[in-house]
């Protein structure tokens, strides 16, 4: 479909270049939806209902607390944001009505009377995509918004303030609205950071563990970047100039780009918290090389490019949309030519690129302990070997399994090299009573504790491919589709949960044996539209069935936006608007909602049926 397209292109631009109603404590209705394929969505029966309000706990269970009161929800049962009036204008957020869960029966019918029997296994929450941003970064590249307003992000200088209303959030949920247990820990699947630099790195882990952030780099005293740069090819917040943004009807916001640089702390999550690696946490911008000695020197040095002649627009759009260019030649080039046209900022090695290895030490540093657990899964054999992949236990029978699925050679889409997948099998057999080898023969390990199992990446099964890696080239590569095939080979398996897209879609991945089918879980980032992290519970419903509750959230940020706000309250409210505002994504909205990015009303708030051997 070509909106879709569009929508696609748009964000893989975003992602590459780096420049890149009131919740009263009601009960939230289920409809069921009918049997679908993978690639269409279903149509909601609005007819079916559960025999007890889903968010009533099992008998014995401890009620949930009562859900926050106006003006919004602690979830989008209660609420969802929703831009306000009609037109392609800048439009402002009001509360919409929440969005009630559809039931998918794709991957096994669900008995009647469940919710009387189930009994709660774990609960836990999703973030992905925070892309916390150093917008003042050298080696950005925002000069791809020529030709293409969507490539440059109006919000990305607010990452900090919204990263830390999500926290906020996270801490406020309580209970899961269908287990009643609290969450038990928050996953973060990757690009985590959004240009592989030291500094953002740090303010992801202090946002995450709680302490005093300073988004600022270079001057200490001032920003330095396109949004002070008079350039109309850039919002510029203060002063008068008719800019590309404010034609279309963005405001003056004097004084916006002082508040966005002062320090603001982080309450740090009140739950342990994990962390998955990105492509933008591996490799600058996403895509380009790492380390490479004439990066490293731009992205701590004194000079920036903020425009470039269109011709060299194009070229690099090209690389972008190609991703074969491992070593960044052709922007190398294009900095190197263009050096006379740059501009003189502040330089700073605190925007140092950073390796696997710094990844592992700054997560394994105590200082960045939080509510732990320590190293956030990586452990010291993790660092010892540069490993970014690691198992650990959900809860009582259910395991987590994080994988790296990034190209650390550079490169946007993702893999898993034959050494992790040999891994990935073992893990998944030492935890699986029975599974089935890839001859389909029945494979038996009497000391498994067999447990469920999710799996955790950044990439999603259509993001990933088998080129080579450079770093290793020896190495096999598997894309998306082998990691669904060993999956669909353990019946343990319950869900594979990623990000990377910036879509929320939830793909059943049936197979003939039914046991053997699982949910692949695709949630959309917390820096686009609609800015939503993902709570997530599993439950033994004891008749051969389980169910996957999967809840948008949004951070704690008011709706109502007050642009004499500035505080980082006000900032957070004023990060989700300007993502709704994004360019031409308002005329595409459907009763409220752009489908393509924040999903059907079957990939948001859902009950996932999935049989067990």
């Amino acid at each position: 479909m070509a909106g879709t397209r569009s929508a696609v292109n748009r964000r893989r631009f975003l992602l590459l270049s780096g420049a890149a109603a009131a919740g009263t404590g009601a009960a939230w209705p289920l409809v069921a939806a009918q049997g679908r394929s993978s690639a269409a969505s279903p149509a909601p029966d609005p007819v079916r209902r559960p025999p007890q309000p889903p968010n009533q706990p099992p008998t014995g269970r401890p009620t949930p607390p009562v859900r926050r009161a106006a003006p919004y929800g602690l979830t989008t049962l209660d609420s969802a944001a929703r831009l306000q009036g009609q037109g392609g204008g800048y439009r402002r957020i009001v509360a919409g009505p929440g969005w009630p869960a559809v039931v998918r029966p794709e991957l096994a019918a669900g008995a009647i009377g469940r919710a009387d029997r189930r009994t709660p296994l774990a609960c836990f929450v999703q973030l992905t995509d925070l892309h916390m941003a150093d917008v003042q970064n050298p080696l950005r590249t925002e000069f791809l918004r020529a030709g293409s307003p969507g490539s440059w992000r109006t919000q990305e200088a607010l990452s900090v303030a919204g990263a830390v209303a999500l926290v906020e959030q996270v801490n406020a949920l309580g209970a899961g609205p269908y287990t009643g247990l609290r969450p038990a820990f928050a996953m973060s699947t990757g690009d985590n950071v959004d240009n592989n630099s030291a500094i953002e790195l740090e303010w992801y882990l202090t946002a995450m563990s709680g302490g005093l952030i300073t988004p600022n780099t270079g001057d200490p005293t001032s920003y330095e970047g396109v949004q002070n740069s008079g350039l109309p090819l850039f919002w510029q917040p203060g002063g008068a100039l008719r800019d590309l943004d404010k034609q279309r009807g963005l405001p003056r916001l004097d004084g916006f780009l002082a508040a966005v640089i002062r320090p603001l702390v982080s309450p740090g999550l009140a739950i342990p918290w994990f962390s998955t690696p990105g492509n933008h946490d591996a490799l600058p911008g996403g895509c380009l090389a790492p380390r490479d000695e004439q990066l490293r020197d731009v992205v701590t040095g004194g000079r920036k490019l903020y425009t470039l002649p269109d011709a060299d627009v194009a070229a690099y759009r090209a690389v972008i949309k190609s991703g074969n260019d491992p070593r960044s030649m052709v922007l190398k080039d294009i900095l190197r030519r263009n050096a006379a046209h740059a501009r003189s900022v502040t330089p700073d090695p605190r925007r140092r690129l950073y390796s696997a290895h710094d990844y592992l030490t700054a997560h394994l540093d105590p200082a960045y302990a939080g509510s732990g657990p320590a190293g956030h899964g990586y452990t010291q054999d993790n660092l010892n070997g540069d490993q970014l992949y690691y198992a650990f236990p959900i809860a009582d029978g259910v395991l987590g399994i994080s994988i790296d699925t990034t190209y650390r050679s550079g490169h946007f889409q993702g893999s898993v090299g034959a050494e992790q997948l040999d891994w990935l099998e073992r893990t998944l057999a030492a935890h699986s009573a029975l599974h089935y080898d890839p001859d389909g023969r029945v494979v038996r390990n009497t000391g498994a504790d067999d447990a469920h199992i999710m799996v955790f990446s950044h990439h999603h099964s259509p993001s990933m491919t088998r080129r080579p890696d450079a770093t290793r080239p020896e190495e096999q590569r598997h894309d998306g589709a082998d990691v669904i095939e060993l999956l669909s080979r353990f019946p343990n398996v319950v869900a594979w949960i990623n990000g990377h897209s910036h879509i929320s879609k939830i793909t059943p991945h049936p197979h003939r044996t039914a046991s053997r089918s699982f949910w692949e879980i695709n949630t959309a980032s917390h820096v686009d539209y609609p800015q939503h992290a993902r709570l997530i519970e599993l439950m033994d419903n004891h008749d051969g069935t389980v169910s996957l509750f999967t809840t948008l959230v949004e951070s704690s940020a008011p709706y109502r936006t007050d642009f004499g706000d500035l505080s980082s309250v006000g900032l957070a409210s004023l990060y989700r608007e300007l993502a709704f505002n994004a360019p031409g994504l308002a005329p595409r909205l459907t009763d409220g909602v752009l489908e393509s990015s924040a999903g059907t009303r079957a990939d948001r708030n859902t009950e996932l049926l999935l049989r067990r051997a």
